[in-house]
């Protein structure tokens, strides 16, 4: 399993490492059952604190990708396909809303936001 971490961005690394689990799951490169790193192992790999790594590992556990077997390790859970295209929708729509957010307060009109995003779609 390959993560990386980019310490200059402004994103948490635990939601780093949450955010491209999630993307492995989603594209099969993770599968159910599949038996994630260890704590320490990840840590370790990743030169990051266990805590981090462990932090990760419970939001992605109460989202419902994974499940912790105490004293055996972090599995991928069964793959609820809709629950995974709802989880990309919700977070899509976090990022459309931003932008629209981001065009109001650079004064541009709605209109010519809907145009932009029309012209991004044909592209």
């Amino acid at each position: 399993m390959k993560i990386i971490i980019n310490t200059s961005l402004m994103i948490p690394i635990y939601e780093q490492i949450v955010d491209q689990i999630k993307t492995l799951i989603r594209s099969g490169q993770l599968k159910e059952n599949d038996n994630l790193p260890s704590v320490r192992t990840l840590s370790k790999e990743l030169k990051i604190s266990a805590l981090t790594v462990k932090k990760a590992y419970d939001a992605l556990e109460e989202e419902g990708f994974t499940i912790t077997v105490h004293g055996k390790g972090t599995y991928v859970a069964a793959v609820n396909t809709e629950l995974l295209l709802e989880e990309q929708k919700k977070e899509l729509e976090a990022d459309l809303e931003q932008a629209i957010e981001k065009g109001r307060r650079c004064g541009i009109s709605d209109e010519d936001i809907k145009s932009l995003f029309e012209l991004i779609l044909e592209g």
